[in-house]
């Protein structure tokens, strides 16, 4: 499969680990700031990529999760260090296991968020809401900022407030629409069952409590079908935990890059 025109990415901090931070469908590499100055001041080296089609990043004609994860894939190639460890949100938790499937010798853990990892483990009915909340505003001519807005806000659990939270409304509600467009289709047209059985490095799968797209019970059993997974909830958060609960995501998030690495090196 040819690679698209190369994304853009930002390149923080100096180490022999790199985290890799693939954002979601709503999104682009801005609101992961604080989670790079998190894994920077841990002893990390971050690289974040806006995706094809977000950001500065060009949109190609052939948008596609299989084409999103080679473009990845193409990325650790050039950026990668001794050790690479991939964190995919949401639809970036879609492209990653893929990636990992592809990387086996260079990727060494995966941590996926807010996400099934494939929309073959929704119900018919979620998929149909996932839809219709999403692309049946924009047919009725709203814009994507107008019509993204009560979806995004309904996707942090109640309550949840705060600089991060304000960022990632900010930034998701900035999404381009021709991109979003592409890569909802992208996500819904996508099987990823084969790639999550293919897994062979230490996986994280991290819930929110109150998420609706990568629910918790559902987050809980894809976990179950890649050996030696381990499965977390955060409390009192929802699709963006990360933002929402940062303290404790990222106490999750820390543990177990460190077991993992740890297993890895002494396997």
């Amino acid at each position: 499969m040819s690679l698209y025109r190369f994304p853009d990415y930002q390149v923080t901090g100096d180490a022999d680990t790199t985290v890799f931070l693939l954002h979601g469908a709503y999104g682009s590499k801005r609101y992961y700031e604080h989670e790079t100055e998190v894994l920077v001041r841990a002893g990390y080296r971050v690289v974040a990529w806006d995706a094809p089609g977000y950001g500065i990043s060009p949109l190609p004609g052939d948008y596609s999760i299989e084409g999103l994860a080679d473009t990845c894939a193409e990325l650790i190639r050039r950026t990668g260090t001794r050790r690479n460890v991939l964190f995919g949100h949401s639809m970036g938790g879609i492209i990653a296991p893929r990636v990992a499937v592809t990387l086996p010798d260079r990727v060494n853990a995966l941590i996926v968020s807010a996400t099934l990892g494939s929309f073959t483990r929704k119900s018919a009915e979620d998929r149909r809401v996932f839809l219709e909340e999403r692309l049946a505003p924009l047919d009725r001519g709203l814009t994507l900022a107008d019509a993204a807005m009560p979806v995004i806000r309904s996707m942090f659990a109640p309550g949840s407030q705060g600089p991060l939270v304000d960022r990632v409304i900010e930034v998701a509600a900035a999404t381009p629409l021709k991109t979003f467009r592409a890569a909802i289709t992208a996500i819904v047209n996508y099987d990823g069952d084969a790639a999550l059985a293919q897994i062979a490095v230490p996986t994280l799968l991290i819930a929110g409590e109150y998420d609706k797209v990568g629910r918790p019970e559902g987050m809980r059993e894809t976990a179950k079908s890649i050996r030696g997974a381990e499965f977390v909830c955060v409390p009192n958060s929802a699709h963006y935990a990360w933002a929402e609960q940062p303290d404790l995501f990222n106490q999750h998030l820390l543990g177990f890059i460190e077991r993992a690495l740890a297993a890895r090196t002494n396997a």
